[in-house]
């Protein structure tokens, strides 16, 4: 087999943050044709080490090498005229303008580039790479996700870029999508393009990728042929330990937290999003909703924290009809909730770890006579809720928006499961999570069952099979408890429409 040029070379990476040394000494290379992952826990400088080969960010030790010649990287411009491309986790896409003028906008800077030569360039991109059902006239706005991220990475081949980063492509999507993704860049891996794919998750590591550099506290863990590997091997190497079987005891049900009666709730485009809904839920048992994203769980779920108001039907918590209540009052009856899009809606960014944890507390601890804060108390159940739930901080003065996505999540987590709920509200809580961390969330979420009645809206399909105790289905707005003797392919069949 011929040994593939390194087209990619980047030597001795150090890169400091105050308090934090997120890149320290890596060497990593990149080879032609090729796939390979770039793996680690949250905070251990993967996206750090991608932002500098992007030019977002400048290493402050080390040399970068781009097809055998050394190479400064002061910006994003730099980099794509080195040939990289990158598809961020947040799309660098204008909403309101449409497919083909999101296009054209990255195609501006090309010497030579005509307006009145987009479609034909965008039809010859297409037939390329065999890329189908893309509505060029579509405003960026109306498209699902997934059709959003083909546009990004239609942006870059448009380009011609052939050295393409990926920062957790995946996090996005659901089900057959994901698949989708993966299949597609092992096809542009054929076609000669060399990628980039940072991930946290294990098994589409081992279904895409031709090496795994896997990053442990800023330093490379280990470097392996995918091929030669083992999932227990890359989870050694990106936590230090091996990893622990979940444990969860049996569930013991007891009085009725919160019932959903005949729901029916209208989407922000006017459309019946939740149609008919019933369900209950009890103390000591957690109820799994499946269903990939976009059949109406945002607008569920909205309608039960007093977020959306309901059309019609009820909400029930602890006994009382708290149907289009305000969201204080649901709080207030001790529910907690972990929103869609948590760095958006989950945190105040502006304000520091320790303010964020008290968002939802009004705990007379926290002041004295009611008239000033009780500073003490306060820092001192900051630094037991970080410690507890491993936030990676310099600081509880830290400002939110200084924490990695990972541990942005962890932080929302941990402030909800912190105030011990009676009933707990949960979406897609290990989004963006490394394997480490959604292990120890995954038991939380346990030990929170023995106080709390859970509702769990997962597009993880693993994830709801492994916590819930009873699962259900949720498919263009309609709930329906999956069947005696279900399997995870009848779930499947479910989640798409395909099985009644």
């Amino acid at each position: 087999m011929t040994e593939r040029t390194t087209i990619v070379r980047m030597h001795k990476i150090s890169k400091r943050f105050p308090g934090v040394l997120a890149n320290d000494h890596i060497d990593f290379d990149l080879k032609e044709g090729e796939v390979q992952a770039l793996l680690g826990e949250n905070g251990s400088g993967k996206t750090t080490l991608m932002n500098i080969l992007y030019g977002l960010l400048k290493p402050d030790e080390g040399e970068i090498y781009i097809y055998g010649k050394k190479t400064s990287l002061h910006s994003p411009g730099d980099a794509i005229a080195c040939g990289i491309g990158m598809v961020h986790q947040d799309f660098k896409l204008i909403p309101t303008f449409t497919v083909a003028e999101n296009i054209a906008l990255s195609l501006q800077s090309r010497k030579g580039f005509k307006i009145g030569e987009l479609r034909d360039t965008v039809i010859d991109l297409i037939k390329k790479y065999e890329i189908s059902g893309v509505d060029l006239d579509a405003e960026i706005q109306e498209l699902p996700v997934h059709e959003q991220q083909l546009v990004e990475i239609m942006k870059m081949l448009s380009l011609g870029q052939k050295i393409l980063i990926f920062d957790e492509p995946t996090s996005v999507l659901a089900g057959e999508q994901k698949d989708i993704l993966l299949e597609r860049l092992r096809r542009l891996a054929e076609m000669g393009h060399s990628i980039v794919f940072i991930s946290h998750k294990l098994n589409e590591v081992l279904a895409v990728s031709d090496r795994v550099t896997v990053l442990r506290k800023g330093k490379v863990a280990g470097c392996v042929e995918t091929s030669k590997a083992s999932k227990k091997d890359l989870v050694t190497m990106m936590i230090g330990r091996d990893m622990p079987e979940l444990s969860k005891p049996q569930s013991k049900e007891g009085e009725k937290r919160i019932e959903v009666q005949s729901l029916e709730v209208i989407s922000d485009r006017g459309i019946e999003a939740v149609k008919d809904v019933s369900f209950s839920i009890h103390k000591g048992e957690i109820l799994g909703i499946a269903g990939v994203a976009g059949n109406g769980q945002v607008e569920l779920v909205e309608a039960i924290t007093g977020i959306r108001k309901a059309a019609s039907g009820k909400v029930v918590i602890s006994g009382c009809d708290v149907t289009n209540a305000s969201a204080k009052r649901i709080i207030d009856m001790r529910v907690s909730y972990i929103p869609p899009k948590p760095k958006e809606t989950g945190v105040a960014s502006a304000l520091s770890i320790t303010d964020n944890i008290l968002l939802r507390d009004y705990s007379p601890q926290f002041s004295n006579l009611s008239l000033f804060f009780n500073l003490e108390n306060i820092s001192r159940y900051a630094r037991k809720v970080i410690t507890e739930y491993n936030v990676v901080t310099t600081s509880e003065d830290s400002l939110a928006s200084f924490l990695s996505g990972g541990n942005l999540m962890k932080l929302i987590v941990a402030r909800e499961m912190a105030r011990k709920p009676k009933i707990f509200i949960i979406f897609d809580p290990t989004s963006g999570l490394d394997v480490g961390s959604i292990e120890f969330v995954h038991q939380k979420i346990i030990e929170a069952r023995e106080n709390a009645a859970i509702l769990l809206v997962s597009t993880d399909l693993d994830e709801v099979l492994s916590l819930s105790d009873r699962i259900a289905v949720i498919f263009r707005g309609r709930v329906k408890e999956a069947p005696e003797g279900f399997n995870r392919e009848k779930l499947g069949l479910m989640m798409t429409g395909e099985e009644g």
